[in-house]
């Protein structure tokens, strides 16, 4: 049975990089309350009005391909990640598609918010496994800032997140280097504790004018999350180490899902890491959701904290509630 294997990776983020000192002009806060409570410093925001998320995503795609060796055409199936499509419908995967001019190749889209790169990435795992395709180009991409409140009654979640895209390419190998499990799971009844509720299909889009409804912004329960985020954090990384009889001592790199650094820093604590085992890079990008592990994992990998032969674990904890983690031999 063919194993699969992280063949290359890139990421991108818009230009325009938005500090907490330039949020304390359009809403009450401060540098000091943004970074003792996310550790955030900065984050990208678009603006400009001809970047989608699936057009961040074909920038990443587009270096990932070339990071791996293969020509576009190699590409078999697309699996896109992302809370933020362009469009209502169609989803994202096909635009991309198109953007990179692939042949009529399967386009799968996740919703699956924080945890939608490792569902894709365990979805790519297992079609490879079972032989159905050899290379899978799997991405995720956010466009938040859109989407947010940015008076001071939204500031609690809109100083959190920020856009961006990131995107691996995932490859049929019979090497021992390779994806070793993924394992994901979910709790639909904290659903509406991270969510955005309005516009849907049983409250459509005049209705929220009309009753200039708030409801379509971004709601996070923030302490709830958070209680919930490292617990869940904490069992599906032993899981997955469990699974393949490693110890926390065995990772070389840990990279959770980027949503608050004191949820990272807490999760190190708890098991027992150093900062070299551990990377983090929310102080520049904010949280960008299903594009914070790719482009994390991208930076890490660029800048050498990836060898050949390193155990790397990858976690996410998001809306859904749904949670997910990788076991990596790099």
């Amino acid at each position: 049975m063919p194993k699969s294997t992280i063949k290359g990776l890139g990421f991108y983020v818009p230009e325009n990089i938005v500090t907490n000192h330039d949020l304390t002009k359009i809403m009450d806060t401060s540098d000091e309350w943004i970074k003792e409570r996310t550790g955030i410093k900065e984050r990208r925001w678009v603006n400009d009005d001809k970047l989608s998320t699936s057009l961040m995503g074909t920038y990443a795609a587009k270096k990932a391909i070339s990071d791996s060796g293969l020509d576009k055409n190699d590409i078999d199936f697309i699996i896109f990640s992302t809370l933020s499509p362009d469009y209502y419908f169609p989803g994202s995967g096909v635009l991309l598609q198109k953007n990179l001019g692939i042949k009529e190749v399967g386009a799968l889209d996740v919703r699956n918010q924080c945890s939608g790169f490792i569902y894709g990435l365990s979805i790519a795992d297992q079609y490879i496994k079972s032989g159905m395709y050899k290379n899978i180009l799997v991405v995720g991409s956010e466009i938040h800032s859109g989407g947010l409140d940015k008076s001071s009654r939204g500031r609690s979640v809109s100083v959190i997140f920020g856009d961006g895209a990131g995107a691996a390419v995932v490859s049929a190998t019979d090497s021992d280097s390779c994806i070793l499990s993924t394992h994901l799971h979910s709790e639909g009844k904290f659903a509406e504790e991270l969510a955005v509720i309005k516009p849907a299909t049983t409250f459509w889009i005049d209705k929220i004018v009309k009753n200039d409804d708030e409801s379509y912004f971004p709601y996070m329960n923030g302490n709830f999350v958070f209680k919930n985020a490292v617990v869940r954090f904490e069992q599906v990384i032993f899981e997955a180490l469990n699974y393949s009889n490693l110890k926390t001592e065995d990772i070389n790199l840990l990279i959770t899902h980027q949503a608050n650094l004191r949820i990272s820093q807490y999760i190190q604590k708890r098991l027992k890491l150093t900062d070299s085992q551990v990377f983090n890079n929310i102080m520049k990008y904010g949280n960008t959701t299903a594009a914070s592990i790719p482009i994390a994992l991208t930076e890490a990998y660029q800048s050498n904290l990836i060898k050949k032969g390193d155990i790397v674990v990858l976690a996410a904890f998001g809306s859904g509630f749904t949670w997910g983690s990788a076991l990596i031999k790099w």
